[in-house]
């Protein structure tokens, strides 16, 4: 797999029937690693050991539904309270960020609620703090570490 821009990280990784897994720590399973799960598991070991994200407040992969159509996100980050701290959607580092990855990203918004949302193909991150009152987001350099 390509390198990417984050911190290199130790991942376990399994081969099986010629295919390569990748363990998800949040998950506690192994996983198919394909380029945009690449991505995903940086940025999960970005949000846990560079911002300080507990692992327990870590949602991957959940189904979530729009306009009557099933979506998954990729990322959520909870706060204490159950609330809905970050969404971040991965694309594979192929893929370019566009229009197009923010409205995906809005759309999800509008059910979940975040304060914050990231996205990132793993070479380009960027990240956006929601105003709810403007109907807008606000882009940022980074996204704030955790407070507990």
């Amino acid at each position: 797999m390509q390198a990417l821009n984050f911190p290199e990280y130790s991942f376990r990784f399994k081969n099986s029937e010629n295919k390569v897994s990748i363990f998800d720590p949040i998950r506690k399973k192994f996983v198919i690693l394909q380029p945009e799960e690449w991505v995903r598991q940086h940025c999960i070991q970005f949000l846990i050991q560079v911002k300080g994200y507990p692992k327990s407040l870590i949602n991957i992969e959940k189904e979530l539904t729009i306009n009557a159509l099933k979506k998954r996100y990729d990322i959520v980050i909870f706060n204490p309270d159950g609330s809905i701290h970050l969404i971040v959607e991965c694309k594979a580092p192929k893929i370019n960020i566009d229009q197009s990855t923010f409205d995906q990203i809005a759309r999800y918004n509008l059910e979940l609620n975040a304060t914050f949302l990231m996205v990132t193909n793993g070479l380009n991150h960027y990240y956006c703090q929601m105003d709810f009152e403007n109907e807008r987001y606000n882009f940022l350099k980074d996204i704030p570490d955790y407070k507990s």
